[in-house]
């Protein structure tokens, strides 16, 4: 099977909903894709998209959007930094700019989490949005997950 869309789940799952990345990645089957568990280092998974070179990879992490627990929204490079959560040993914007040279197009998919204890479980509202989004992500329904546009929906700086 060729794989031509790669899925990243990131985040840390000792910290409640910062595992929803690797929740979903977990759960991810679909043909022609292929979804790692990336916990907190998705740089040590680079040398797997360099070699694959897909056309879609999709990055899924707990961000702070500002959102109801469990939306997700597609977070442009301007926003990464504003949003991270930033439980990982590099900066996504900084693996984002570096893995766009070997994809056709890099997504980064940002879940709104409830809570980030240590130790806690993901929320049930949380795995409910992965669940959303896997479905949307399966169905091949990425251009209807809707952009990031900042809290209270203001335009970022550099935009």
């Amino acid at each position: 099977m060729e794989i031509v869309r790669m899925l990243l789940g990131i985040g840390n799952t000792l910290h409640g909903d910062d595992g929803i990345g690797n929740y979903i990645a977990s759960r991810f089957r679909a043909r022609g894709w292929l979804a790692l568990e990336c916990g907190t280092m998705p740089e040590n998974f680079t040398g797997l998209v360099r070699r694959h070179h897909p056309e879609i990879l999709v990055l899924v992490d707990a961000t702070e959007l500002g959102l109801n627990p469990g939306e997700f929204r597609i977070v442009s490079e301007d926003w990464i930094e504003d949003v991270s959560v930033g439980t990982h040993n590099m900066p996504l914007s900084f693996l984002i700019r570096y893995l766009a040279e070997s994809a056709g197009q890099v997504l980064f998919i940002g879940i709104q989490p409830s809570r980030m204890g240590e130790e806690e479980e993901i929320s049930p509202v949380v795995i409910a949005g992965g669940e959303r989004l896997i479905s949307l992500l399966v169905q091949n329904r990425i251009q209807e997950i809707q952009p990031f546009k900042g809290r209270g929906g203001r335009e970022h700086r550099g935009a």
